[in-house]
């Protein structure tokens, strides 16, 4: 019985239910009841509200209001005492951590703790983007790997370029040679007008992304689900330096590329030769210069037809014999193709 009211009966003696305190109010008028009066309330016997009358146990007495009251406060008083015990231990905690942090914030350099932070989620990674665009006054610059842009990727971050172009922030962005080819970035970049200057490069590092020189954000994983957030002004201003570099390698959107001075081989066979010779795989070529292996491999085929190569071998032979393993981008003298059964003096 008392079990069960224990479930029925979830309360103190403080709030009783509405049927504890019509049988208690009656038991304190009468001095006692029946002990079937509190068979539908054992919340009551269970809270030594009433307790068996010694000389008669089929009827119960109350137990007196002033020993309920004093059992009540000093119910109270544990609580607030425990209480008290908690926010004291709390307390305690806070200042020994403080303390930690104050000697933590001794042996780090300034602002250290912010310098790097790990963004774990794309909602994170696109709060804190917002957050540096919102802060940015003067100048973003980007670097963006991959092949043709998708319409997806770029209606993406189109609020903030937006927002930075009512601003008027300067934007400097680096493609893959691959990314003049789509139309949705030729669309972006008539959008932005002389907001946003590109320049393309045969191939570019992982995705780079500098707010005023003070803010970087780079991809730390492979799916781009985290990334790190950089406030460290060494790191940053490497980046920024590095990105400088390859903006001047780089050709701007509006000029066309270099001739290869090569009849029969285009600007990106060249490069796809000169990724050949450094010994690089088929996928791994296709990722550095954003196309997809089933196209590195034609252009592949249509360079050693062009050379008139039989074998891979063979094809790195001749594209050492015409000079594609040098340095991209650098003219090659008239002449420097060979017939393929002439004997250069280049061979390697």
């Amino acid at each position: 019985m008392a079990g069960r009211g224990a479930e029925q009966h979830p309360h103190g003696a403080d709030r009783l239910c509405a049927a504890g305190d019509r049988v208690y109010s009656r038991a304190v008028r009468r001095g006692r009841v029946p002990r079937t009066d509190a068979e539908t309330v054992p919340c009551l016997l269970e809270l030594a509200l009433l307790h068996p009358d010694p000389d008669d146990m089929d009827w119960l007495v109350p137990t007196s209001p002033q020993e309920v009251m004093t059992r009540l406060l000093r119910g109270v008083y544990d609580e607030v005492r425990e209480s008290q015990r908690r926010v004291g231990s709390a307390v305690a905690a806070f200042e020994r951590y403080a303390g930690l942090g104050r000697q933590l914030g001794a042996l780090a350099a300034p602002a250290e703790g912010s310098a790097i932070r790990v963004l774990d989620g794309l909602s994170r990674i696109q709060a804190a983007m917002d957050e540096a665009t919102e802060a940015c006054t003067t100048e973003v610059l980007t670097v963006q790997p991959g092949g043709i842009r998708r319409e997806a990727e770029l209606t993406e971050g189109l609020h903030r370029a937006l927002a930075l172009r009512g601003r008027g922030v300067r934007m400097r962005d680096l493609y893959t040679h691959v990314a003049r080819h789509g139309q949705g970035l030729l669309n972006y970049l008539e959008l932005m007008g002389d907001t946003v200057e590109a320049r393309t490069l045969d191939e570019v590092i992982d995705r780079l992304i500098l707010f005023d020189r003070t803010v970087a954000f780079i991809p730390a994983n492979a799916d781009r689900t985290m990334a790190l957030e950089l406030r460290h002004p060494a790191l940053v201003e490497y980046l920024v330096t590095v990105f400088e570099r390859l903006w001047r390698l780089a050709i701007p959107l509006t000029a066309p590329l270099p001739d290869t001075g090569i009849e029969g081989i285009s600007h990106r066979e060249q490069s796809i030769a000169a990724l050949l010779a450094e010994g690089h795989q088929d996928a791994v070529i296709a990722e550095r210069l954003g196309i997809s292996v089933r196209t590195c491999r034609a252009h592949i085929a249509r360079l050693s037809e062009t050379l008139g190569a039989a074998s891979r071998t063979q094809l790195g032979v001749r594209i050492a014999q015409v000079g594609l393993d040098r340095r991209r981008g650098r003219a090659l003298p008239a002449g420097a193709l060979t017939a393929p059964d002439q004997e250069s003096p280049s061979v390697r």
